[in-house]
């Protein structure tokens, strides 16, 4: 697994070995990323991080900031692991429940937030997220979730676009 575009193009990202953290695909990253467009001084949260692929992801395309916050202790080693030395200054690693931090988060408010909870816990996460995610976002924010095609995280929030990737689905969200 590599860093698809961007600054830190072609740089290895790690995860943790076991069937607890599932990394976004190298392909499913840059279809993503093409839809987005350009990250230049957006403020990025990335919840529910695993390895970080996608924050770091979202570094490498220039992202202002990248908050990343997952509860999992094997997880923050391998986000710390793979966030580049040159970027560092641009990005901050909590280990953190996701509902506790959008709870106490009292910093600057995210233009873009990507979540990829847990396959098996997203359905049970959609009314959570949708309460809570507004309360940390920008206006004009957009949040994307992956989950499962079978099982998916559906947010009651403003849905702009919605693809699949074999049994993996993304959908880009509004916050208004």
């Amino acid at each position: 697994m590599r860093v698809v575009a961007g600054e830190f193009r072609g740089r290895r990202l790690s995860a943790p070995r076991g069937r607890e953290i599932r990394p976004t695909s190298d392909r499913v990253r840059e279809a993503l990323f093409q839809i987005l467009g350009p990250l230049d001084g957006i403020m990025v949260l990335d919840l529910f991080a695993g390895c970080g692929a996608l924050g770091v992801e979202a570094l490498s395309r220039g992202a202002a900031r990248v908050v990343f916050v997952d509860s999992a202790e094997a997880a923050i080693a391998a986000v710390r692991g793979n966030i580049p030395a040159e970027a560092s200054g641009r990005a901050e690693v909590l280990r953190r429940d996701a509902a506790a931090f959008l709870r106490g988060w009292r910093g600057e408010a995210f233009g873009l937030a990507l979540l990829d909870p847990p396959y098996s816990s997203a359905p049970r996460l959609s009314g959570p997220l949708s309460e809570a995610l507004p309360g940390v976002l920008s206006d004009d924010a957009r949040i994307v979730t992956e989950s499962a095609k079978r099982a998916p995280l559906h947010l009651s929030l403003p849905l702009a676009d919605e693809r699949f990737y074999g049994t993996t689905r993304i959908a880009i969200h509004h916050v208004r």
